[in-house]
């Protein structure tokens, strides 16, 4: 039944790790469970970098370096570097125009139609 759906996933923790449909525990136990479908967003993906580039500019500037004696203050600290970086917006900068961006990609469309998969 679809509304109903189990607390954990069962699927092993090694698995969880290294969800890669190649991987031999997640073949197994997706072969047990066809009712999960696995999607993967390709790693080129113009929002997934931005996301990755956040992730790396609040470990750059706030994590790294810094000293937290408890995940309360590790959570404090997140949450005002977010509130800092928020209120203090920068617009993201193109290094490429709109041209160049749509050639690299149909030059990739072509790379892959043309690979034999």
């Amino acid at each position: 039944d679809r509304r109903r759906s189990p607390r954990r996933s069962g699927l092993p923790r090694r698995a969880r790790q290294r969800l890669h449909p190649q991987n031999p525990a997640v073949k197994r136990w997706l072969t047990n469970h066809p009712r999960f479908v696995l999607h993967f967003t390709p790693t080129s993906s113009s929002w997934l970098n931005l996301v990755e580039r956040w992730f790396a500019e609040l470990t750059t500037k706030k994590l790294r370096r810094g000293t937290h004696t408890s995940v309360r203050q590790l959570n404090t600290d997140i949450r005002a570097w977010i509130e800092h970086w928020n209120d203090n917006p920068k617009p993201y900068v193109w290094t490429k125009t709109a041209d160049q961006i749509l050639e690299s990609v149909a030059n990739y469309c072509k790379r892959i139609n043309n690979s034999g998969h």
